[in-house]
């Protein structure tokens, strides 16, 4: 049997790409298999938000040759739908995917003359958490961001296909579901939009957990929030910030300010208020004075984020902050980075210590030496110690 080994790298959106990659290979017949040692094939799920990304899938690519086999690399995703001749140039590439690609992967494969075994997928239980993928592409063009260039096209899945979806992984032995795509504030199915979807999946599925992935802060409105009321929601809010500068969030193009981000805070904790809000923000972006680093670092502290993903700002071939004057130099983004680490550790730490005492449900998935470990809904990663079997379960613990 042919064996494939998947990296992934980048956003939940990709994750959710290569689940749907997994199931169809495993389908067709190829063994799936969780490291790199002793597979045929090799397939790259790239990202190419950062220059830093675009380093790691050239970095995998030349690991693969150095393990001494001969293994085919195919490479896909968003750094293989900008870079493709650059790539295909690489030593051990034996194919270029486009997004198109992936939806028949295994054909790919079989191209390259790797034939499947059976067409059979028998589920690896238990299952805990499951990608769900409800919508794909971005127009928007922020003055930072290359997602556009390789995800331009907006699309949408079909309201019963993710019901169906989700009942399959029901089955299947999940217990948790995230709702992903590149801007799923932007779904649409004929009548129904993100808040009617959602409501649709709590009508008519019964999976324990719902989790949402990244909104923007316009996309929080009083009808989408109410739904949150329903315990089977996870209070866990991942909302785009990028600066907690006005003059900043404007040469972003960001299509909102700090009042409207406050504002869409206020209305999530006033109905969950244990809610966890995680952001991300770029230190060092083109024109970025001290005084507008230090009004984003006093908007950051005073939200109170459960978690913050720390970029330095990496110019973009063919983005509008590329030519932008006054480019940061690079040893004042690093001390910025710095900075934001230290106040990202001091938020998520005051985060964690408001919930001590509390009673959250944890949704266990591993275990090593009798430790075992899960997430709550507001998706605080919990250690508990116990001898009793606890995957895939969903248990009270009281946190201390």
């Amino acid at each position: 049997m042919t064996r494939v080994h998947i990296d992934t790298f980048g956003c939940k959106l990709n994750q959710a790409e290569t689940e749907a990659m997994r199931r169809q290979l495993a389908a067709a017949g190829y063994r799936v298999v969780d490291r790199l040692t002793g597979a045929d094939v090799l397939i790259l799920n790239t990202c190419t938000v950062t220059h830093v990304a675009d380093r790691k899938a050239r970095q995998a690519v030349r690991s693969a040759r150095k393990t001494g086999r001969d293994i085919a690399v195919v490479v896909t995703g968003c750094y293989a739908e900008r870079q493709v001749q650059a790539i295909t140039a690489l030593p051990g590439v034996a194919a270029v995917v486009s997004m198109t690609g992936k939806a028949d992967i295994a054909a790919e494969i079989r191209r390259l003359g790797f034939q499947p075994d059976k067409a059979l997928y028998v589920p690896e239980l238990p299952r805990t958490r499951s990608l769900i993928k409800i919508q794909a592409g971005c127009d928007h063009h922020c003055a930072y961001c290359i997602v556009p260039t390789v995800r331009p096209v907006k699309s949408s899945v079909p309201a019963e296909a993710v019901i169906e979806e989700i009942k399959t992984r029901q089955t299947e032995g999940y217990r948790e579901i995230v709702v992903t795509g590149t801007e799923i504030g932007e779904y649409r199915d004929g009548e129904f939009d993100l808040t009617g979807l959602l409501r649709r999946i709590i009508e008519q599925t019964t999976i324990e957990r719902i989790r949402v992935s990244s909104v923007q802060p316009r996309e929080i409105t009083p009808a989408l929030i109410e739904l949150w009321r329903n315990p089977r929601l996870c209070r866990h809010f991942h909302l785009s910030l990028q600066s907690g500068s006005d003059t900043v969030l404007r040469r972003m193009r960001r299509r909102y300010d700090t009042g409207a981000y406050r504002q869409a805070v206020t209305l999530i904790r006033t109905v969950a208020p244990a809610a966890a809000i995680t952001t991300d923000i770029i230190a060092g972006f083109p024109g970025e004075t001290d005084g507008e680093f230090n009004e984003s670092l006093a908007f950051i502290q005073d939200i109170g984020f459960a978690r913050l993903h720390i970029f330095p700002f990496s110019p973009r071939p063919g983005t509008a902050a590329v030519g932008m004057p006054h480019q940061v130099e690079p040893r004042i983004t690093q001390h910025r980075v710095q900075r934001l680490l230290e106040t990202a550790s001091s938020c998520e730490t005051a985060f964690r210590q408001s919930l001590t005492g509390q009673v959250f449900e944890v949704l266990f998935e591993e275990c090593g030496g009798g430790t075992w470990t899960g997430y709550t809904d507001n998706y605080v990663r919990i250690t508990h110690h116990s001898t009793e079997d606890l995957g895939n379960r969903i248990v009270p613990i009281r946190l201390d």
